[in-house]
């Protein structure tokens, strides 16, 4: 099972593997899914329902235009989601144009990298970094229990 998030109403929704391919639509609203897994530009009432509703993890990264480290590391970004598709989601916050949601989340500087799963913030770092680095470091975090709600960054 796959597991997408629609880009029209942020909903999340479970995709066969098998019916991956053939143009699935959102469960909802049924706009076509966006299974490419391609990071998806969110606003912090996005992540948080998604953060909230997704059964997989899910890799932030909180980047800005002017920063020319974010776009060094843009591309190993894209490539991660593209091959964790339906594994893993993939979001980029601008934290210029969302900077509400970069001080909830404490974020102090760019780029940065925040992993959460099963509705907590897991891990997080900062910093020029390679794809194989971050993947390595998702299946690390990812496997690990979830903090306490009343540690830092909780979504909860």
């Amino acid at each position: 099972m796959a597991i997408y998030r629609c880009g029209g109403c942020s909903s999340i929704n479970r995709v066969a593997d098998e019916r991956v391919n053939d143009g699935p639509r959102c469960g909802r609203c049924k706009a076509q899914l966006d299974t490419t897994g391609a990071p998806q530009a969110v606003d912090g009432a996005a992540l948080a329902q998604a953060i909230e509703g997704s059964p997989i993890p899910i890799l932030v990264d909180y980047w800005a235009t002017w920063c020319g480290p974010c776009r060094m590391v843009a591309p190993a970004v894209e490539e991660l989601g593209r091959r964790n598709a339906g594994k893993l989601l993939v979001f980029k916050v601008d934290v210029d144009a969302n900077s509400e949601e970069a001080r909830r989340r404490r974020i102090q500087g760019v780029p940065a990298f925040v992993l959460f799963h099963g509705g907590r913030e897991v891990d997080r770092r900062a910093g020029v970094t390679s794809r194989a680095d971050l993947e390595r470091w998702i299946a690390t975090r990812a496997a690990q229990p979830a903090p306490h709600a009343s540690g830092a960054g909780a979504s909860r």
